[in-house]
């Protein structure tokens, strides 16, 4: 099941033919909303924040409440509309190419079955279409590989694109800082513990300063330091409160009572307080394992989602976990190994289930991203 064999070079076909399978499914899914709703295409692919990223690419920031979004896809977009893709079409071929380049990273760490479970995650939608996530994955997952096997100029290089597309880049900087100065534990089961490389940190100059001049620059049009924080209050109520605060305002926005016109709504938050225990869960995982850096990059995410006026977009950001992924590879693996054939047993149909469940998910989350509803 582990599917560990054949990491070096290119993917082995399966891998090509679980990536497309996945492809296929959502595309599944967009035409029965398409024909069932009669939706244009550029509707159904054009939800909710790609919206704000057109208008990025279109504009720049005119607007302030768009500086909340980094340049980097907006810009990717402005680029390929020159020779006449649709900015709302490319974004979608954009996230399709780098959803398989994220997956490969994931394969090359981990096997086959952390990089299909990504592939088939509850929100995978979003690696279909004009978001951040795909192209986030792809250059701060190949930034992971980069770095654990030693190429820290590599890393950093892919950290700093990584960083243009979205904060998120922050956590990733501040793991492989982590992961230079104390290392990850043992890898892929290993007992042999990786050598540290705390000169290597230095490195991670370059994607800070990508952080940086993306706030000099807002700075430049606003006068303002904390323009992007400002952006993020005004539009997303983003603000600083108490974990206790952030989670009673998400437990109240998961009842239906809440959301009497859209009861729909109260069910994706009740996904965010799923997001944040698995989250929490891999966090602990990862501490049992000694995975400092592992552990630091998710849990950092967590305090940020967790001191929000309330829990939003936690299970979005579940695509970035990839600590996640590789601890689910590894619970396969270990089921292969295991002598013991019952509990072997209970651990692959433990995996299965997963995999069935998030199937599920992946279709329905689809649906309603695609029909228009809130999606997280």
């Amino acid at each position: 099941m582990s599917r560990t064999i054949r990491r070096e070079g290119a993917p082995e076909p399966l891998f090509w033919q679980v990536w497309a399978a996945s492809r296929v499914l959502l595309a599944v899914v967009l035409m029965v909303v398409i024909v069932r709703d009669r939706r244009r295409f550029s509707d159904a692919l054009g939800n909710w924040d790609v919206q704000h990223y057109l208008t990025v690419a279109r504009d720049g920031y005119a607007n302030p409440q768009e500086m909340a979004f980094f340049p980097g896809l907006p810009a990717v977009l402005r680029l390929v509309a020159q020779v006449g893709v649709p900015m709302w079409l490319a974004g979608a071929l954009f996230a399709l190419a780098c959803s398989a380049l994220a997956a490969w990273a994931l394969y090359r760490m981990g096997g086959l079955v952390p990089a299909a479970l990504w592939l088939v995650a509850p929100t995978a939608v979003f690696t279909v279409v004009g978001y951040t996530e795909a192209p986030f994955c792809a250059a701060a997952f190949w930034a992971w590989e980069r770095a654990r096997r030693g190429h820290w100029f590599a890393a950093a290089l892919l950290a700093t694109v990584a960083c243009s597309f979205r904060v998120s880049g922050l956590f990733l900087v501040g793991a492989l800082v982590v992961l230079a100065l104390v290392g990850d534990g043992p890898e892929g089961g290993r007992r042999r513990r990786p050598s540290r490389q705390p000169l290597q940190a230095w490195w991670m100059v370059l994607p800070a300063a990508a952080l940086v001049a993306f706030s000099w620059y807002l700075h430049s049009l606003t006068g303002s330091w904390t323009a992007w924080f400002d952006a993020q209050k005004a539009g997303w109520g983003r603000g600083v409160h108490t974990p206790r605060e952030s989670f009673e305002a998400t437990w109240r926005a998961a009842q239906t009572v809440a959301w009497p016109d859209r009861p729909r709504v109260a069910w994706v938050f009740r996904a965010e307080l799923v997001a944040m225990a698995t989250g929490l869960a891999t966090t602990l995982a990862c501490l049992v394992r000694k995975r400092w850096a592992s552990a630091a990059y998710v849990a950092v995410m967590l305090v940020a989602f967790g001191t929000s006026v309330w829990w939003m977009s936690i299970s979005r950001a579940v695509l970035l976990w990839f600590p996640l992924f590789l601890l689910v590879g590894e619970l396969a693996a270990r089921a292969d190994r295991q002598r013991d054939f019952w509990r072997g047993t209970v651990v692959r149909a433990a995996v299965v289930c997963v995999f069935v469940a998030c199937i599920i998910a992946d279709v329905v989350w689809a649906w309603l991203y695609f029909h228009g509803d809130w999606a997280s």
